[in-house]
């Protein structure tokens, strides 16, 4: 397979994460076992471009690194953050340019890329690239569009997914657009077939890198291994489980049998039980509240929706009542807070299922909760995905 994308430096803080790797470095490394004779193009900083080739290689990867001045970086809070992207402005490349049977591209920051291959995949990586396949001259004798919920509305300008992924293909002439909806799995569209494909569960989820590990997997199944595109993208889900779980990109024989499947189904109500009464607690909070907005939960914050005015009964009860009507909670234990555990014990005695972020637990502390069927995590964007999960009827 040819890879065609992004080199980058990658920065996280919580949980720590420092890698030079991006879409085509992660991508390229993720099919090396399973298609030998990996190529990946991509432009690299002449500071690290000999480090990246020689990584490519012990991969068994051959790494056709077009060297640059520019040390491009994304710089992650946590996985689920908006990353900061270094330098700025960034200096556009001239466009790198392949051919063979079978292509994964990938949208770049620093340049582009023209093909022409018999099969492509094509993940643009921002959505206002997704309609501009052609505009550089590629070319696919059959093409598969991979993108994002938003991705696909924001480049369409239609809301409907259905919608959203007909016009794609009539003003792309994709033949196959697969739209990744995160903790909810990902959905087919082949021509006239339409398909829903689930999300696999995994103890932990490290974000970063999992789009790139589905189009990897994706284009190794459809485009490589003659899969259905239905068949390649579970395929994908399952092996985006893997990797999210153990941050290893490398897909493996035997993959395809793993994991077991996220509910199908409406998000419903996610109650946020968590402290806010300093900046860093009132910072999680917006953070959750945007995740889980994000992707595609609705949210009942005590914060939000009821606020700080009124007496303590007033704010108890109203709090509570959007308690008994959530279908999942998710708990920030900061400090142990008394309304945090008042709110979890409610839930749980109601048999509510609770999901509690717990970084630096003492370990006495977790008693009553593990005891009581409460999911501990210690990552925000681990328990966004389990609340997700939880509240999914």
């Amino acid at each position: 397979m040819i890879v065609a994308g992004g080199l980058y430096r990658e920065e996280c803080l919580s949980p720590v994460w420092s890698r030079i790797f991006g879409s085509g470095g992660r991508a390229a490394a993720a099919v090396s076992q399973l298609s030998p004779g990996t190529i990946l193009h991509a432009y690299g900083a002449r500071q690290w471009a000999d480090d990246a080739r020689y990584s490519m290689e012990a991969f068994g990867v051959a790494a056709a690194i077009t060297e640059i001045d520019a040390d491009i970086s994304f710089t992650y809070f946590h996985p689920l953050s908006t990353p900061e992207l270094h330098p700025d402005p960034i200096i556009r490349q001239p466009p790198l340019k392949v051919a063979g049977e079978v292509v994964l591209r990938f949208g770049f920051v620093e340049g582009d890329v023209v093909v022409s291959a018999d099969r492509v995949v094509y993940d643009p990586q921002h959505w206002d690239d997704v309609l501009r396949f052609h505009e550089n001259g590629s070319q696919a004798g059959t093409l598969a569009i991979v993108l994002n919920e938003k991705e696909l509305q924001l480049s369409t300008g239609q809301y409907e997914e259905a919608d959203g992924a007909q016009a794609l293909m009539a003003r792309t002439g994709a033949n196959i657009v697969v739209v990744k909806r995160g903790p909810r799995g990902a959905v087919v569209y082949d021509g006239e077939l339409t398909a829903h494909v689930p999300a696999y569960v995994s103890e932990s989820v490290f974000k970063i890198g999992s789009g790139d590990i589905f189009s990897a997997a994706f284009a190794l199944g459809w485009a490589e291994q003659r899969l259905t595109a239905v068949e390649a993208a579970d395929a994908a889900s399952r092996a985006v489980a893997h990797y999210v779980a153990s941050r290893s990109a490398l897909l493996l024989p035997g993959m395809a049998s793993i994991g077991e499947a996220a509910p199908d189904g409406t998000v419903g109500s996610i109650y946020l039980a968590a402290p806010f009464f300093n900046l860093g607690q009132r910072w999680v909070v917006e953070e959750s509240v945007r995740a889980l907005k994000a992707l595609g939960a609705t949210v009942f914050s005590p914060l939000h929706d009821v606020g700080t005015h009124g007496n303590a009964m007033h704010i108890a009860s109203k709090d509570l009542e959007g308690l008994r009507s959530a279908c999942a909670v998710l708990a920030i234990l900061d400090g142990e807070d008394a309304g945090t555990l008042f709110e979890v014990g409610y839930a749980r005695d109601r048999s509510i299922p609770v999901v509690v972020l717990a970084e630096a637990p003492r370990p006495e502390s977790l008693t009553m909760l593990v005891g009581s069927g409460c999911r501990v995590v210690r990552d925000l964007t681990t328990a966004i995905y389990h609340a997700i999960w939880a509240a999914t009827k």
